[in-house]
């Protein structure tokens, strides 16, 4: 049953949302992997939900598969509508690693998304939100 499984931490493991362009409403979101081996089979899966204007808004449920990222590296996810910074953003991510499973959530709150918490992103030198 999968409530056995044990799921170790996940370290090094990021999300981020970037924008593509300084001053255009171009926006992506990543995976980054900085660990010192590459991770397999890595699905993601990405959702939005909450309220806007006391209305319940939930987007569709996207996934999405990598075969393979490599160590210190990244991968595009998805590119993100600046509508949807207003509602929580939420991106599982499950892989495979010197034989083991990893599971982590990621979730960016409504509102984080703004330019006042947006740093470098290593890797792309773009400015963005970045959890790990």
């Amino acid at each position: 049953m999968i409530k056995d499984i044990v799921f170790p931490e996940v370290y090094d493991i990021a999300i981020a949302i970037v924008q593509e362009h300084e001053g255009l409403d171009e926006y992506n979101a990543y995976v980054f992997n900085f660990q010192e081996e590459s991770i397999k089979n890595v699905l993601i899966t990405s959702t939005g939900y909450g309220v806007i204007n006391d209305v319940k808004k939930k987007t569709s449920t996207l996934r999405h598969y990598f075969e393979e990222i490599e160590t210190l590296d990244y991968k595009l996810i998805e590119p993100v509508s600046k509508e949807v910074f207003g509602i929580s953003n939420e991106y599982w991510i499950s892989f495979s690693s010197n034989g083991q499973l990893f599971d982590k959530q990621y979730i960016f709150l409504p509102e984080s998304i703004i330019e006042a918490n947006f740093q470098m992103i290593p890797f792309i030198d773009k400015k963005g939100v970045i959890i790990k």
